[in-house]
């Protein structure tokens, strides 16, 4: 039976879940496969940790030639996270015209196009499935099974960890800094969570997806990016009271003429199949020509979920090899003189209903200003709550929803409001989508 032979760089979490499947799971592989799938190098700085998994003599190194210079190995799957070394290791094993996965989605946002083009200049294939939503087929989705449908709306969930913290918010009425804690004490966030709670790497992997659903390059610079330090339990309450909850959402919507793309928290109806993905749960809703929408949603990150779409990449390029099919699918979806600019639409041009948040002196003709600078910028309220009465000189919480408003109107409002004598410290505002 033939063998294909694969090279593992990194032995963290995703590179053991990996190596567990392969073995675990074997004989199965075999069968849908029609041949093995072997690990026959794994580089790392740690050879000598246990990762609880049997390892054959000889298999472990630190020398990543060793992975990207043997002409035995077929596919080299990168997992060690980052920029460099892992852009340099994969350009190599291109370069040695080996087939690679990653699911490295920081390094797709910022060097995705240089590594397509390589792989296409030498006949090979790159599977990242797993650079974004864990388990989640969606790069195959885009890729293959909606090959046919002009995407318009991509929208997700693509943070375990920030969506742990603000379904922890919401459902137990605790906040953020508490939420936090227990997301790394149950391992589920970083002991640095920047990249998470700031909205990071959910910009890294809607700009793969932006890249590889529309056919253009995108600058991650260039995409508006908040998190959700600034979300409190008194936002979560006011949302829940409204008939909204508080996810973090990556967000593209192409129009024809310009992509809307940007990430930061937002409220979304209830009632909304989205506004139920909890926990470390990932979603992403696809909305296109021909299916309206879809919604894929299951477990975005972890060892074995993780590890599944590695592994499901690399049967997928072993297929390739079996079969002797070359440029099969694009590696960035679309034939490469197709891929053209599309410019991304400004920030204060985009449209949404907004909720608003200010810290107020509970005096007479307050909301009469606020309301006033509101309307003066084509602004009208939908609704509105004010949270207790403060006693003298002390504040309290004047809660707004408007009614669909450019983003330029009302930062222009709240910069106004946010200069008023009653008015104390800065207003929150959050984004609705429906």
């Amino acid at each position: 039976m033939k063998e294909i032979k694969v090279g593992l760089i990194g032995f963290g979490t995703i590179g053991a879940g990996v190596v567990k499947i392969l073995k675990k799971n074997q004989e199965v592989i075999q069968k849908r496969l029609g041949a093995t799938v072997s690990v026959v190098k794994i580089a790392d700085l740690d050879i000598t940790t246990d990762r609880g998994i049997e390892i054959e003599e000889g298999v472990l190194t630190t020398s990543v030639e060793e992975i990207v210079d043997n002409p035995e190995i077929d596919i080299v799957v990168e997992l060690i996270g980052g920029y460099e070394p892992a852009r340099t290791f994969l350009l190599n094993a291109i370069k040695n015209k080996k087939h690679v996965v990653t699911a490295n989605k920081a390094l797709l946002a910022k060097h995705g196009d240089e590594l397509f083009e390589r792989v296409e200049e030498n006949g090979l294939a790159i599977g990242f499935e797993a650079s974004i939503g864990g388990a989640i087929p969606i790069i195959r989705s885009i890729r293959e099974s909606f090959v046919a449908n002009r995407i318009h709306i991509l929208e997700g969930i693509v943070n375990g960890t920030a969506n742990y913290i603000l379904s922890k918010m919401s459902d137990e009425n605790c906040d953020f800094d508490v939420a936090l804690k227990e997301a790394q004490e149950k391992g589920f966030a970083e002991a640095d969570p920047t990249f998470d709670i700031e909205g990071i790497d959910s910009a890294h992997k809607i700009a793969v997806l932006t890249r590889i659903a529309y056919g253009t390059p995108v600058k991650f610079e260039d995409i508006k990016v908040s998190g959700i330090t600034h979300i409190t339990s008194d936002d979560i309450e006011c949302a829940k009271e409204f008939g909204y909850r508080i996810k973090l959402l990556a967000i593209s919507k192409y129009d024809g003429n310009a992509i809307d793309l940007r990430v930061h928290p937002a409220m979304i109806p209830s009632s909304h199949p989205m506004a139920n993905v909890n926990g470390v749960l990932n979603a992403i809703r696809v909305c296109d020509d021909l299916m309206e929408e879809n919604i894929l949603a299951g477990h975005g990150a972890g060892e074995l979920p993780t590890g599944s779409a590695v592994v499901g990449d690399i049967v997928e390029i072993a297929r390739n090899i079996l079969s002797n099919a070359k440029d099969r699918v694009p590696a960035s979806s679309f034939q490469k003189t197709e891929i053209k600019p599309i410019p991304l639409k400004d920030m204060s041009a985009i449209e949404s209903e907004y909720f608003l948040r200010f810290n107020v002196l509970d005096k007479p003709g307050v909301l009469s200003k606020i309301s006033g600078i509101l309307g003066d910028h084509s602004i009208s309220i939908e609704s509105m709550i004010q949270k207790g009465r403060g006693e003298e000189g002390k504040a309290v919480s004047l809660v707004m929803m408007c009614h669909r408003s450019s983003e330029g109107n009302i930062q222009k409002a709240l910069n106004e409001i946010e200069q008023l004598d009653v008015v104390c410290g800065k207003s929150n505002l959050i984004r609705v989508e429906k």
